[in-house]
C-alpha cells in the first residue's frame, strides 16, 4: 500500500541557493513538526549538548601505535586512549568524570557504529565495548544501551551482535533490501529499532531518476523511529574512511546516511552525485542536531581509498588515533585532511580532485568528482566550525589538538 501525506506550510531554503540568507523556494513547503519549531526560535542555544555542542571546533586527536598492528586491536589500549581523549575533550580529571558531562542516570542512549567498512575498517567491536562500560560508569543501564546502524544486514555481517553484553540491545532501522522509501511500520510494532517516522522527515526537490513524481514519499527523507522515539541521546563511532560521492564519511555523514530513508537519491548515478546539499540538510534536522552529543572516530585503522567498503586490504592502513569532538564539522575536516595526507603518500590525487571526469589515476573511480565540500558547507548551515584560520580572526576557527600515548 502506497501512504500520501498531508502537506505542511512552507519550505525550507535550499542549501544550494545560497546558504543562510536566500529567498524561499515559490510554492508549498513541506516540514515536519519539529523543523517548524526551530525555525520559528531564534534563540536556538548552540552551547548545548547537541550539535556544534559545548566544544565548537575542538577536536582532540590521541594516538596510540598500540591499537592496531595489521588490523588486530588490542582492546587495553583503546581503553587508555578513549579515557585519555574524553579527559582532553572536556578537560576533566578521569575518564568517568568526562562521561558523565554527557551522560546520566535515565538516559537511553544508542551507539551508532559503521559496519560497512569490515573486515577491513568497521567501527572497532574493542571500541563499542569500551564505550558501553564508559556509559555504565556514568550510570547509564545496560537495558538503556542500544547499538545500531541503520542496516540491520550489515550490523550482523560485521558480526557485533556476537560480541555485546548481555541486555544490550542491538539491531538496524530496515534491512538493506526493500525500497528506499517504505516506512515499515509493521516491523517496528517487532523491533524498536525499525521502521520510520511519518512526522519527522526532511523534504528537498531531489529524488532518484526513475522516482514516481506523484509520489510525495521520493521527496522526502524520513527519521527513524529509534532515533525519534526511543533514545535520547546518541554517540556516534564513525571511521576514518574516504568515499567515492561524498569524498570522505565521517561523523556528518554517518548521521545523514545513517538516520533517514531515501538515501540513495544522494547519489543515485555518476552523473547526479548530490552528497553536498543532503549531508548538510538532514544533518540539519533538530532531532538529529539534539540527540547526536558525541562523535568518537575510530582512526585505529582507516581506508583511504575505495572506501566506504572494506574489501580491499590493499587501501587500508594502520593510522591508530581516535579523534574526539562534539562538531561533527570540524571533526569531518580533520579527517579530510588525514585522509588527504594519506593519498598523496601514496601518490593518490587529494579527494575534492577525485572523480570519473576529474583525476581517475586508478581507473576505479564511480561518481563524477568527489564532493567533501559539504563538510564546509555543513560549517555555513551553522552545524560547525569548518576553516582552520579565519580571515584576520574574525571568527572562532578549528582547535586540533594531538596529545599521544606510547
Amino acid at each position: 500500500m502506497i501512504h500520501r501525506y498531508p502537506c505542511g506550510t512552507i519550505s525550507r531554503r535550499s542549501l544550494l541557493a545560497g546558504m543562510s540568507a536566500v529567498p524561499v523556494i515559490e510554492g508549498v513547503k513541506r516540514v515536519s513538526a519539529s523543523e517548524s519549531r526551530l525555525l520559528a526560535d531564534p534563540l536556538f542555544d548552540k552551547t548545548k549538548l547537541g550539535i556544534p555542542g559545548p566544544f565548537p571546533g575542538r577536536v582532540i586527536e590521541a594516538r596510540n601505535p598500540a591499537m592496531s598492528n595489521s588490523g588486530k586491536k588490542n582492546r587495553e589500549a583503546i581503553k587508555a586512549t578513549l579515557a585519555r581523549g574524553m579527559k582532553e575533550l572536556t578537560g576533566a580529571d578521569d575518564g568517568v568524570e568526562a562521561w558523565r558531562s554527557f551522560f546520566e542516570p535515565g538516559d537511553v542512549v544508542g551507539i551508532k557504529v559503521v559496519p560497512n567498512g569490515f573486515p577491513q575498517a568497521p567501527t572497532s567491536p574493542e571500541l563499542v565495548l569500551e564505550v558501553i562500560e564508559s556509559l555504565k560508569s556514568a550510570g547509564v543501564k545496560t537495558t538503556d544501551i542500544f547499538v545500531y546502524d541503520r542496516y540491520k544486514s550489515e550490523f550482523m555481517t560485521a558480526g557485533y551482535q556476537k560480541i555485546l553484553p548481555n541486555g544490550v540491545r542491538w539491531g538496524g532501522l530496515t534491512n538493506i533490501d526493500g525500497p528506499q522509501t517504505r516506512l515499515i511500520d509493521e516491523e517496528h510494532a517487532k523491533d524498536p529499532l525499525a521502521g520510520y517516522d511519518r512526522d519527522e522527515f526532511v523534504f528537498m526537490n531531489l529524488v532518484e531518476g526513475n522516482a514516481d513524481l506523484k509520489d510525495d514519499r521520493v521527496f522526502r527523507s524520513h527519521l527513524g523511529l529509534f532515533v525519534t522515539k526511543v533514545v535520547n541521546k546518541i554517540i556516534a563511532l564513525p571511521v576514518l574512511k574516504d568515499h567515492g560521492s561524498a569524498g570522505v564519511t565521517g561523523a556528518l555523514k554517518n548521521i545523514s546516511h545513517g538516520s533517514v530513508n531515501n538515501v540513495a537519491r544522494s547519489h543515485a548515478s555518476a552523473e547526479s552525485n548530490v552528497c553536498n546539499q543532503f549531508i548538510p540538510e538532514v544533518v540539519s534536522h533538530p532531532v538529529l542536531r539534539k540527540k547526536f552529543v558525541l562523535h568518537v572516530m575510530d582512526g585505529s585503522r582507516g581506508i583511504f581509498q575505495k572506501g566506504p567498503f572494506g574489501n580491499n586490504p590493499e587501501f587500508a592502513w594502520d593510522y591508530n588515533a581516535l579523534l574526539f569532538a562534539t562538531d561533527p564539522v570540524a571533526m569531518d575536516k580533520i579527517e579530510w585532511q588525514i585522509i588527504d595526507a594519506k593519498r598523496k603518500a601514496e601518490k593518490l590525487p587529494a579527494v575534492a580532485a577525485t572523480g570519473k571526469l576529474a583525476l581517475d589515476p586508478l581507473g576505479t573511480e564511480g561518481f563524477d568528482v568527489r564532493q567533501p565540500q559539504h563538510i564546509n558547507l555543513a560549517g555555513h548551515l551553522g552545524l560547525g566550525l569548518y576553516e582552520f584560520k579565519s580571515p584576520r580572526g574574525r571568527r572562532q576557527s578549528i582547535d586540533h589538538r594531538v596529545v599521544s600515548l606510547a
